[in-house]
């Protein structure tokens, strides 16, 4: 049991900590992804108060890859003694399978719905990573020419690169090759992938600007917001004026939607 004197932290404060510890390559994801974590939660909740129940539940929200920095902050709180279970492995993403993860990005034709700068980007990503080929093929050259193949790191480093820069090249020509962007010409009357939705917080008075995208393009720091977010979700196929609901354990968030424009 806690001293009454010594003070205990609350979640907010220790994401805070944490975020002191992560390489500035890494802090912005991260600080997105505890954002999210802490503001569900409730920024005020002390770490003696979260359960397995509240971080099963969070798991089923997000995916894997989301999941990485919320699980090293709950094993940062475990170290300093704040807690004494063992949280991060509560935290459960579903797990979606290849043909599932292909139709969330897909039409009744099966074409993959992109964004104008979301096919912008992948475009230029394209280009970039077959720019490199040369320059990695040169390196694995040059590396074969040391006879010595026990412990030659540069050859296995090389054809590590050029595996990874294949199999991304063919998963963007694959996606490319179905993409649809989204166009002008269709009705606004309710929300749709793509479009730009003005949100108004009924609880902090604050507007807010997202993007609905394929979740292969979400990205919170720039407005992107994926459709199969709790958010996202409840967005859908809802007109202006509507007042949507996303529920969380720090209580029930409440937005109106203020206007909807199609890119």
């Amino acid at each position: 049991m806690e001293k009454p004197s010594e003070h205990i932290p609350t979640l907010a404060e220790l994401a805070t900590e944490f975020l002191l510890n992560v390489s500035q390559e890494d802090k912005e994801k991260t600080r997105v992804e505890l954002y999210k974590f802490v503001r569900w939660l409730g920024s005020g909740r002390k770490p003696t108060e979260l359960n397995p129940t509240d971080m099963a539940s969070y798991g089923e929200r997000i995916t894997p890859s989301e999941a990485k920095s919320v699980k090293s902050l709950l094993i940062y709180i475990k170290k300093r003694k704040f807690t004494t279970i063992s949280l991060a492995s509560h935290v459960r993403p579903k797990k979606v399978s290849p043909k599932k993860t292909v139709a969330l990005g897909q039409n009744s034709q099966g074409e993959t719905i992109l964004t104008k700068e979301g096919h912008t980007r992948l475009e230029a990503e394209l280009a970039s990573l077959k720019d490199q080929r040369s320059g990695i093929i040169q390196e694995i050259q040059e590396a074969a020419a040391d006879k010595d193949f026990r412990e030659n790191a540069p050859l296995a480093v090389a054809r590590e690169r050029k595996g990874y820069l294949e199999g991304r090249i063919q998963k963007l020509e694959a996606t490319l090759k179905l993409a649809k962007v989204m166009g002008e010409g269709q009705g606004i009357s309710k929300v749709k992938m793509g479009d730009t939705v003005t949100l108004y917080n009924l609880s902090s008075s604050t507007k807010l600007n997202y993007v609905l995208v394929d979740p292969r393009e979400a990205d919170p720091t720039r407005g992107n917001l994926s459709v199969t977010s709790p958010l996202g979700k409840s967005l859908l196929d809802k007109e202006m004026g509507q007042t949507v609901e996303v529920s969380a354990p720090a209580g029930v968030f409440s937005y109106r939607i203020e206007d909807i424009q199609r890119n």
